[in-house]
């Protein structure tokens, strides 16, 4: 299990993101991540910028990063460039870098930096087609400054998931050219009814991340007034973009789209769902399904599927990473969650166990690829996110985007053509928390 000082790093990134009142004291990592924050203008300028830059510095000295800032784009070589875990563009606006600069950057993205766009990052560069995919959406339009309501879609990554399911704030609300869903994955966007002049047709994201090029890259359209970088909610979102680009916090940032709620953490959306055996699940008001006492399992009744792609957040709860729990699919619906055991599929969650009885395998039938699930997973404390997509007899299993398993049914006396799916809970000492399962049922080849 990977216990390296990335994980005291991340620990200490969630401590912020979830208490969103006070930041803990500074520490410095042994990796040693270093940030450039880069707010040249070329055209319209922020006078907040002076504020985010303090503000990117601040969370620099509690999230355990170096920050260096600069509005001389001379800074964009190479050499200078392979210095820095990411760069933030923070409301630059305009054509800011010559062609050679853009030639540094474009190369410092594809060997694996990391970009931050905050707000006007989107109102630059409007020319160069490598940085508006990057971006992810260029500015087109924005109505005066007023409350609106933010949607929270992903609530696992580092950037929301402090957040709740919905954030009433004031800011300045950008319309963008196009909508980046289909390219990008969202991770939060705006009711449009919430306030007035927006244009994109009640779609319309706010905040998303990519894996772009071979980098990563964190957008987010708050951040435009000075206000916003004394706000403790609006610096968890920017901290965790952040840590994401930097590599110190994993997600699955490919775009998601199709996908129906099972659980959505309202209580209504839980009618479907049936606990099996011992123990049961508490729903917190922030949506979150914890698990208490066992050995039991909430299973969906609601119907069985046979072809499809579940997705779901969880995380554990001790330091230790000693949580036994799992997601059962292709089981019979029963009231006896032995019967999942038998005649199901566990992916499991428990970070201390053998390889095949661990956290990403097929529980006792496939380990996972264990270097790949060690440098995809988050630490106990963080949220994570599993994909679980089953095709015929084929089960295969993302973890915060990176495909750990690939475990295919022989067995005659099971079948993952047509079952149920649930989460377990384990046990008394064992508490493991999740959110936001969706489905999205897929076509059998040849149908």
């Amino acid at each position: 299990m990977n216990t390296t000082g990335r994980w005291t790093t991340a620990v200490a990134g969630a401590a912020l993101l979830l208490g969103c009142v006070s930041e803990p004291a500074a520490s410095h990592s042994a990796d040693g991540e270093r940030v450039l924050v880069f707010s040249k203008t070329a055209g319209f300028r922020h006078d907040s910028i002076p504020d985010g830059v303090a503000a990117v510095k601040q969370l620099g000295e509690t999230g355990g990063f170096t920050v260096d800032a600069t509005e001389d784009a001379k800074a964009f070589t190479s050499r200078n460039l392979r210095r820095y875990d990411a760069v933030v563009f923070l409301s630059t606006t305009g054509d800011v870098l010559d062609p050679a600069q853009q030639r540094a950057f474009e190369g410092y993205i594809r060997q694996g930096g990391g970009y931050v766009g905050i707000h006007a990052a989107a109102d630059t560069e409007y020319d160069w087609a490598f940085y508006g995919g990057l971006a992810g959406a260029y500015f087109q339009s924005h109505p005066a400054i007023q409350p609106a309501t933010v949607v929270a879609e992903d609530r696992a990554h580092p950037s929301t998931s402090g957040l709740p399911p919905t954030w009433n704030r004031t800011d300045e609300w950008y319309n963008y050219r196009s909508n980046p869903r289909d390219r990008a994955h969202v991770l939060a966007s705006l009711d449009e009814s919430s306030y007035t002049g927006g244009t994109m047709n009640g779609d319309h994201p706010i905040a998303w991340c990519q894996d772009y090029q071979g980098g990563r890259a964190f957008y987010t359209g708050l951040g435009h007034t000075k206000e916003s970088y004394a706000d403790p909610a609006f610096r968890g979102h920017l901290l965790g973009g952040i840590r994401y680009a930097i590599g110190d916090a994993r997600a699955d940032c490919r775009p998601e789209n199709g996908y129906r709620p099972l659980f959505d953490g309202t209580a209504e959306s839980l009618d479907d769902w049936h606990q099996a055996g011992p123990g049961s699940f508490t729903r917190s008001d922030d949506g979150t399904l914890t698990s208490s006492g066992g050995m039991g399992m909430l299973w969906y009744a609601g119907q069985g599927f046979g072809s499809y792609s579940l997705k779901l957040d969880w995380k554990m709860a001790s330091a230790s990473g000693d949580d036994n729990s799992g997601v059962f699919v292709g089981f019979p619906p029963s009231d006896d969650p032995w019967s999942a055991v038998d005649n199901g599929y566990e992916i499991q969650i428990d970070a201390t166990d053998v390889p095949e009885k661990t956290t990403g395998s097929v529980y006792g039938f496939r380990s996972a690829d264990l270097k790949k699930r060690d440098r995809a997973l988050n630490p106990p404390g963080e949220w994570n996110t599993y994909e679980i997509r089953v095709e015929g007899e084929r089960l295969r299993v993302w973890l915060n985007g990176v495909k750990i398993n690939d475990f295919t049914n022989t067995d005659p006396a099971r079948s993952l053509r047509d079952g149920h799916v649930g989460i377990q809970n384990h046990g008394a000492d064992d508490q493991v928390s999740f959110r936001d399962i969706r489905i999205k049922e897929l076509l059998v080849k040849g149908d």
